[in-house]
């Protein structure tokens, strides 16, 4: 299978970015949609992983203009498959291309041997969000 991860504007893929976060985390992870729907995405730069053959959108992710990475969804017919990886490598170059001396993460602790190999440290106590437990991660560059 052949993926292309590519940076998207919110105004014209709203539609598929929403989709796939909506599957993940409002239909599989239970988060309430007022938390998911937080009102940033139109400030924010999205990547969507889409499925080069079909042209499926299969996975995405966004970056905040303070540096913070989030949003990071991956279909669940996708995963394990290394698209979380590429879409969290094109994230990490844009705030590079940004100037963004590191970048931040709030990660679910079941994901934070993900993020471990990119070179993000976990720093700090675990915290609840969406009653998911949490925990702040930095990679510096």
């Amino acid at each position: 299978m052949s993926i292309e991860v590519k940076e998207v504007s919110w105004a014209e893929q709203e539609v598929a970015l929403s989709e796939i976060r909506r599957e993940v985390f409002i239909e599989e992870q239970h988060v309430p949609k007022d938390m998911e729907w937080d009102g940033l995405d139109p400030r924010c730069r999205h990547v969507l992983a889409i499925e080069s053959e079909t042209g499926v959108p299969v996975g995405t992710g966004r970056l905040v203009p303070d540096g913070q990475i989030g949003r990071m969804a991956i279909r669940k017919a996708f995963r394990n498959q290394g698209i979380g990886r590429q879409v969290l490598q094109k994230l990490i170059e844009l705030a590079r291309c940004d100037g963004h001396k590191s970048v931040f993460l709030h990660a679910q602790i079941s994901a934070v041997n993900f993020y471990l190999p990119a070179g993000f440290v976990a720093e700090g106590k675990t915290f609840m969000d969406a009653g998911i437990p949490h925990v702040n991660m930095t990679l510096r560059f």
